[in-house]
């Protein structure tokens, strides 16, 4: 277990300290950004399924050969938890910081409270995933709806952005400050919030391609600007309005391309 315990409120919050507590989370976040891209690299080598509709569909949401659907679950998942991690730990430094001077922290039950969410979380995904994906293999007359069905969830994302729900989520990630006591079930309660409030931007992820580290490093940056900057609701409406404008070209393009063909 990794308890951080400060007995002194000078030392807790002096530059040393500071420093070596940010020093720490940086080699962690570059530790796993490393992993991520090696992970990214290898799946990137699986290829993607062309779909009716003139889209493609990466081999993630499927088993390869000799794979199970739990095998494919499973790697689903550990990739999704170490991009979460990457993702939310920059934006995650501030809070944890925070509360790391507010008394004794069980970063360890804490952590694994926070990813425990983000694991069900991309269960769920995988299955929604992978569901969709068989009905539209089987279905190729809805295949050709996916890419207007894709412009309409990037509207719907960005819609979200300006939502009271995103407002209270983004707000409880602001200023939730973790006190001592009670680790896993606080670290439950930071990754509600903090999956609630991201709903729009994992799904922007999920749709323009969670495995392109292009896409991962401007949803990490979108992610810590929202909660970090002094105009964090500024920012969630910017990349709103954003996100909605995108979404309204690739229905136009989805509409005119299914009229040609």
């Amino acid at each position: 277990m990794v308890l951080v315990r400060c007995h002194d409120e000078k030392d807790r919050d002096s530059p040393s300290s500071r420093w070596i507590f940010f020093a720490a989370l940086a080699l962690l976040f570059l530790a796993n950004a490393a992993l991520m891209v090696v992970w990214c690299s290898s799946m990137s080598g699986m290829g993607v399924v062309p779909m009716p509709g003139n889209w493609t569909v990466s081999m993630i949401w499927m088993p390869m050969c000799g794979q199970t659907w739990f095998d494919a679950a499973a790697a689903f998942v550990a990739m999704w938890t170490v991009m979460m991690a990457v993702m939310m730990q920059p934006s995650l430094a501030l809070t944890l910081w925070r509360s790391r001077i507010t008394g004794a922290i069980d970063l360890s039950l804490l952590s694994l409270g926070y990813l425990f969410v983000w694991v069900v979380l991309g269960l769920a995904v995988f299955a929604t995933g992978a569901v969709l994906l068989q009905v539209a293999m089987r279905q190729p007359s809805l295949a050709h709806l996916v890419p207007v069905a894709a412009g309409v969830l990037v509207l719907l994302a960005g819609t979200f952005q300006f939502s009271f729900w995103k407002a209270r989520h983004l707000t409880h990630c602001r200023q939730m400050v973790l006190q001592n006591g009670m680790a896993f079930r606080q670290g439950l309660r930071l990754g509600l919030h903090c999956g609630c409030n991201c709903a729009g931007l994992t799904v922007l992820l999920l749709v323009f391609g969670m495995m392109d580290l292009r896409i991962m490093a401007v949803g990490t940056v979108a992610a810590t600007v929202e909660r970090i900057t002094r105009s964090g609701i500024t920012a969630a409406h910017v990349i709103g309005a954003l996100a909605i404008g995108v979404g309204v070209l690739m229905i136009a393009r989805a509409v005119v391309g299914s009229l040609s063909l």
